[in-house]
C-alpha cells in the first residue's frame, strides 16, 4: 500500500508540473527510481493510474472543504477559509492538467465533473444559504443558479483561449472572478465584513 501511495504522489507531482500526456509511465518510474514493472503491479495502464490519482485528489479536496463548512460556523469566517483553501487548490493546478485529463481520461474527467457538478455546486449553494440566514448574503437571489454560475466561474479562469497563460496569472485571474462573485452576492453587511477581511 506504501508503494502504491508512493505512485501516486509521485506522479501527481509530475502530471502538475508538466500535464498528463507528457508523462509517460518510463518518466515517473525514473523520477520514483523504480521499475515500471512495480508501477504496473499497481496500476494496469496510464488510464487506470490516473483515474486512481483523480479520486484521491477529489477526495481529499472535498474532506477540506468540508472541514471549513459547518452547520454552525458563521458563514463569512468560512467564505474567507473557503478562498484560501481554494487559491491552495488552484495553485497547484496545471491548467494542461484539466486540459489533458478532458481529451484523454474519460473517466478521471467523468468523476471531475461529478465533483464539479454535483459536490461543487451543493457546498456554495449550502454556504450561500447559510449567508442569506445570517444577513449575509442578498435574500433575493436564486442559490443554485448563483451556485452553478460560480463552479463555472471558476472553470472559466482556467480557460487559456479567454485568459492566455502568457498574459494572465491563473491565481490573479480566479481572486478577481472571486471577489466579483463576493460583492456581487453580499448585502451591505456581508461587505462591510469582507473589506475588514483585506
Amino acid at each position: 500500500m506504501i508503494e502504491k501511495e508512493r505512485v501516486l504522489n509521485g506522479s501527481e507531482a509530475l502530471f502538475l508540473e508538466a500535464g498528463i500526456k507528457s508523462i509517460t509511465m518510463d518518466d515517473i518510474a525514473r523520477h520514483l527510481g523504480i521499475s515500471k514493472k512495480t508501477i504496473y503491479q499497481h496500476f494496469r495502464d496510464k488510464n487506470e493510474l490516473v483515474t486512481a490519482l483523480v479520486k484521491k485528489r477529489l477526495a481529499d479536496d472535498e474532506a477540506m472543504l468540508c472541514s471549513i463548512i459547518s452547520d454552525t460556523g458563521n458563514m463569512m469566517d468560512e467564505m474567507v477559509e473557503l478562498t484560501k483553501c481554494t487559491g491552495e487548490i488552484f495553485s497547484r493546478v496545471n491548467p494542461a492538467v484539466l486540459f489533458d485529463l478532458q481529451k484523454y481520461h474519460h473517466e478521471g474527467w467523468m468523476l471531475y465533473l461529478k465533483f464539479k457538478t454535483g459536490f461543487m455546486v451543493n457546498i456554495i449553494e449550502k454556504l450561500l444559504k447559510k449567508g442569506i440566514d445570517q444577513g449575509y448574503v442578498r435574500p433575493e437571489i436564486d442559490t443554485r443558479i448563483i451556485a452553478i454560475m460560480r463552479v463555472n466561474q471558476i472553470e472559466l479562469g482556467f480557460n487559456a483561449s479567454v485568459y492566455p497563460h502568457a498574459e494572465f496569472n491563473l491565481w490573479d485571474v480566479q481572486l478577481q472572478l472571486l471577489n466579483h462573485f463576493n460583492y456581487g452576492v453580499c448585502t451591505l453587511k456581508g461587505i462591510a465584513v469582507l473589506n475588514n477581511a483585506d
